[in-house]
């Protein structure tokens, strides 16, 4: 029988409901972020804003007591960038992703033509990281004065991609500083890094997540080369069509929803991984639209979701004590979802900045 067609509607559905998109959700939050398979975390409020969209009754505290409990983890990951994680998922997965950030580091080194011993960067900045907590600036100069001349920039990404290290928490706004600290994953967790592999496991989490997906899907999530994982998970999974008729993969007790299913005003932060971890990303970001979403310098922006996909970005500007929630739609918005916007902007912009003297919501040209 003939795969099932699925809509870019439809696609665009499921995903939403697996993302908790659709309704917000009443989670811990470990869970949720285990169900989400970590949240991006390049900006420090990211995974705050994340969180605040999709759980019910979010507070800023759910989150930070648990990073500094430990329970909670930035570390470098998926696509080598920085990630939330539960402590549980990082012990998990960390030695699975080991090769992402091992092909990350030597593709910097050979692009600067650098030579160098893997092992001793590592194994001098172990002992030094060891010792306490530092800052990439306490390593950079560590790296420059133990060997004169070297590229020290080298020198500082091997050692975050080959050395499990985690940020260490503040009391600051967002848990994390600009310029913040690092130590040793087993420090820091009590316990050593299991090197056992968890691929197949990765993909179906990855599915329950992000799904129905692509291989190319999968390998743009996590940076791994998982075709032949994939061809050995087959027999457990079901497979569809999109409109372009590539194949989709899927696990079986997944539910697809009509594709006219309602999907209400979203807010998503910047980074947001439901905007990269598809190969193709039309299921939310609409191609005339690319542009205004993945920015210069490879940021990318704080959107709105109106009917499930993305319409415009958002930002919260502050002057002089005063807060601003500034919506930037990228298509005429109807009165209806203007309305919507402004009432979740208000409390969003609370949200983001709780000790403003006011708070506004302002709609802006693109």
């Amino acid at each position: 029988m003939p795969d099932r067609i699925l809509s870019l509607r439809e696609l665009n559905r499921a995903t939403l409901a697996r993302q908790m998109l659709l309704a917000r959700e009443s989670l811990p939050v470990p869970a949720a972020i285990e169900r989400l398979v970590g949240m991006q975390a390049q900006l420090a409020s990211a995974p705050y804003v994340g969180l605040w969209t999709r759980l019910n009754g979010f507070q800023r505290d759910d989150l930070a007591k648990l990073i500094h409990e430990h329970n909670i983890v930035k570390a470098t990951l998926m696509r080598a960038t920085l990630h939330l994680f539960s402590a549980a998922d990082y012990l998990r997965f960390r030695a699975t992703l080991q090769p992402v950030l091992e092909g990350a580091s030597e593709s910097i080194i050979q692009r600067r033509g650098v030579e160098l011993d893997f092992a001793q960067v590592v194994a001098v900045g172990r002992e030094f990281v060891a010792q306490q907590p530092r800052s990439f600036a306490e390593i950079t100069s560590m790296y420059t004065e133990a060997f004169p001349g070297v590229d020290v920039g080298s020198f500082r990404y091997t050692l975050r991609t080959h050395l499990p290290l985690v940020q260490v928490p503040t009391n600051t706004q967002w848990s994390y500083p600009g310029n913040p600290q690092f130590t040793i994953a087993e420090t820091w967790l009590g316990q050593p890094i299991p090197t056992e592999d968890h691929l197949p496991d990765l993909i179906r989490r990855y599915l329950a997540a992000f799904g129905p997906a692509t291989v190319n899907d999968m390998q743009t999530w996590c940076g791994l080369k998982l075709k032949e994982a994939v061809e050995t998970l087959r027999p457990e999974l079901v497979t569809y069509r999109d409109e372009r008729k590539r194949e989709l993969f899927d696990l079986p007790d997944m539910p697809l929803l009509d594709a006219e299913t309602p999907a209400p005003i979203r807010f998503l932060p910047e980074f947001d991984n439901i905007l990269l971890s598809h190969d193709k990303r039309t299921r939310i970001v609409p191609d005339e639209y690319r542009k205004q979403v993945y920015l210069p310098a490879l940021r990318v922006a704080a959107t709105i979701l109106v009917d499930g996909f993305v319409a415009g970005a958002w930002k919260v500007e502050t002057v002089n004590g005063a807060a601003s929630l500034v919506i930037t739609p990228f298509t005429t918005l109807s009165p209806q979802h203007r309305s919507e916007l402004t009432e979740e902007a208000e409390r969003l912009v609370r949200f983001v900045a709780p000790d403003a003297k006011t708070h506004t919501v302002r709609f802006a040209e693109s």
